[in-house]
């Protein structure tokens, strides 16, 4: 064998070598669909904790004064509705920012 045939064998060992790594590289992880469980775990999150606030806040003060549960029926309530307001606007805020993704793909696509 001559060098320069010595030398074409190793550069076409060394591109099987390489089509073959790159054939077993794991291929690229779809965030997508984790992204979005996240998002709504997030919405779950707020409300339950909006309505635990509440009840924690009502159960205190109706200890507190020695009342009926009125003030846990009232404050729950309103910590569901402050639950529902965060979750709202945790909405808001992914679609705002889903429509710009949107639009910046469009953009480059033009």
């Amino acid at each position: 064998m001559t060098d320069p045939d010595e030398k074409r064998q190793l550069e076409q060992l060394e591109a099987r070598i390489a089509e073959a790594k790159q054939g077993q590289a794991p291929k690229p992880r779809q965030d997508e669909h984790y992204s979005q469980a996240q998002l709504a775990w997030r919405m779950v999150i707020e409300l339950v904790a909006g309505l635990g606030i509440g009840f924690g806040i009502g159960y205190g003060l109706d200890s507190l004064f020695g009342t009926i549960p009125i003030f846990l029926v009232l404050f729950t309530m309103l910590g569901l509705a402050a639950g529902i307001k965060t979750m709202l606007r945790s909405a808001k805020e992914i679609q705002e920012k889903k429509l710009a993704e949107e639009a910046e793909k469009k953009d480059e696509g033009t």
